[in-house]
């Protein structure tokens, strides 16, 4: 297939662009025209000089170039843990998700030919804070500036069934590798000694390895059952305690520490605290198992085991 992909410079873009293309599948790297933010290394400066980017800040975006594509996979949008939630930093992950998605859509229905499969990316985020409550695809959305920013993000993607036979929406959860995400940031902490629980420990964690969320968005492209929301995550959520003390085993070091609510809320922000490390969601993927998908490691503490062994070759 040729398949057009937003988002091919971050850390799941990158590996499925590689998973793709090792398929035999063309992939076009759709790059950004704009961003009020960094600028990653898919920026492009000059607009005249590229035929094909998206502005991820919701103006015109030029696709002319996907014309007679067969998929589309949408996975840009700017990181939410980089930075603390003040208000410009809560609308460039709000425009770069919303917007950016209005913008992309937009310009693909304009297509003489437009792709007939469209896989979105969303989130785990629009769930909320749940508890125990356990957590499907056809769950109600939960409360919270995630919340919000996920319905909204979903609502801009569901316009492409104008067009498309297939929308898909890539509900992720909390991507595991070694390399970056949270595990990146974890390990060195954990390997001194200086890792532990956040506040009760309590909260589920709903994740995923990044080679099981490569393999899970290639099934959803090459599947014409799936359609809609699909969760995105491992078959066993955990709490933050069985988290803390699986990474600790793989590691070989003790995680005696606890990092109170209030210090939490001290250096993330209130909001930023609650909804990203006290959040408690309990997720599980009923789209992903009854269309047949098979998880390489669908247990924390064997997919913990493996990622150490690979990042220390």
């Amino acid at each position: 297939m040729r398949i057009g992909l937003t988002g091919s410079h971050g850390l799941i873009g990158s590996a499925l662009a590689v998973a793709l293309g090792q398929q035999g599948h063309e992939v076009l790297s759709i790059p950004r025209g704009k961003s009020t933010a960094k600028g990653g290394p898919d920026l492009v400066e000059d607009r005249a000089s590229s035929p094909l980017f998206f502005d991820p800040d919701g103006g015109p975006s030029s696709l002319d170039a996907l014309e007679g594509i067969d998929a589309v996979i949408h996975l840009a949008g700017e990181p939410i843990g980089d930075h603390r939630w003040d208000a410009r930093v809560r609308s460039s992950i709000y425009s770069s998700r919303v917007y950016g998605t209005r913008s992309l859509i937009a310009a693909l229905a304009a297509l003489k030919s437009p792709p007939a499969t469209v896989l979105v990316a969303s989130a785990s985020g629009i769930y909320g804070d749940r508890g125990s409550e356990e957590l499907t695809e056809e769950s109600t959305q939960g409360a919270g500036f995630l919340a919000k920013v996920v319905t909204d993000w979903e609502a801009e993607s569901r316009t492409g069934e104008g067009f498309a036979n297939r929308l898909v929406l890539l509900r992720t959860g909390v991507v595991l590798d070694a390399s970056g995400g949270l595990l990146g940031r974890l390990l060195p902490l954990f390997r001194l000694g200086l890792g532990g629980r956040l506040a009760s420990g309590e909260q589920y964690m709903s994740w995923i390895t990044l080679a099981d969320e490569v393999r899970a968005i290639q099934y959803c492209l090459e599947n014409p059952a799936i359609s809609g929301p699909v969760n995105l995550v491992a078959p066993n959520p955990v709490t933050n305690r069985e988290f803390t003390k699986d990474l600790a085993v793989a590691v070989g070091r003790p995680a005696v520490f606890a990092v109170p609510r209030t210090a939490l809320e001290l250096v993330l922000g209130k909001e930023m605290a609650r909804e990203l490390a006290l959040v408690s969601q309990r997720i599980v993927p009923n789209v992903l198992q009854s269309a047949g998908f098979t998880f390489g490691t669908p247990t924390l503490d064997v997919a913990l085991a493996e990622l150490l062994a690979r990042s220390s070759h």
